[in-house]
C-alpha cells in the first residue's frame, strides 16, 4: 500500500461519549506513548538496526516508572551468608527423608522422628495411579537443632523394612551425592 493512499484520522477526546472530564481531572499523568516499527520504517526511513522491536509494546520510559526497579532492598531475606551448608525456609527447617518404603504410612514416619523435636509438618506424597507412597517425605522442624538431630540419628535406619536416607531439603553449595549409578554410555538401541 503506497503512501498516497493512507487516511489519516484525528482522534478527538471531545467526541468520545465513554470519556468525561472527571476521569481526565483524575489522572493528570499521560500513559507512556507506544511507537510503531511499521510508521517508522515507512514514515522516517529509519533502519532495521536503529528499531527496538521487542518487550513491553516498545515503550520509552525510564528504568524508575517500572514497578520494582531498584527496590531490592525492600524486601525480606532470610539472610544467608552464602556459605556452604543447609538453609531455612520461611516456615522452618525442613529435612528430606528418601527410600521410603512405598506402603508407609504418615504415622510411621511422625512416630519414628517426633522423638527429635515437634513435627511441625509432615508430607508424603502418593502417587495417584497407585495410591502409594512415592519414596520420600518432607519433615519440618522449628529449631535447626531438632532437624540436625533428626539427621544424625536417622539416616541409614530401617523404617518399615527399608533403610531410609535422611539429609537437608535445602541447602545453600554442592550437591553431595550419594550410591548414584552411573549408566553406560553404550548408543541407544535402534527401534524398528
Amino acid at each position: 500500500m503506497a503512501a498516497d493512499n493512507m487516511e489519516a484520522i484525528d482522534f478527538d477526546s471531545e467526541e468520545d461519549d465513554l470519556m468525561d472530564d472527571d476521569a481526565l481531572d483524575n489522572n493528570p499523568a499521560p500513559a507512556p506513548r507506544l511507537r510503531s516499527t511499521i510508521a517508522a520504517a515507512a514514515g522516517d526511513g529509519a533502519s532495521a538496526a536503529t528499531r527496538k522491536t521487542k518487550g513491553r509494546g516498545f515503550r520509552d520510559e525510564p528504568s524508575s516508572s517500572r514497578p520494582l526497579a531498584g527496590r531490592a532492598a525492600d524486601f525480606d531475606s532470610l539472610g544467608s551468608d552464602n556459605g556452604p551448608g543447609p538453609l531455612r525456609s520461611i516456615e522452618g527447617w525442613i529435612i528430606l527423608v528418601t527410600g521410603v518404603h512405598e506402603e508407609a504410612q504418615e504415622d510411621d514416619l511422625h512416630n519414628a522422628f517426633r522423638e527429635f523435636g515437634q513435627v511441625r509438618n509432615l508430607h508424603l506424597n502418593l502417587d495417584r495411579r497407585t495410591g502409594f507412597v512415592k519414596g520420600y517425605a518432607l519433615i519440618e522442624y522449628e529449631s535447626f537443632e531438632e532437624a540436625q538431630a533428626a539427621i544424625k540419628a536417622m539416616d541409614g535406619t530401617e523404617l518399615v523394612t527399608q533403610i531410609i536416607n535422611v539429609d537437608w531439603a535445602f541447602i545453600n553449595g554442592p550437591v553431595k551425592r550419594r550410591n548414584v549409578r552411573r549408566r553406560s554410555r553404550s548408543p541407544p538401541r535402534r527401534r524398528y
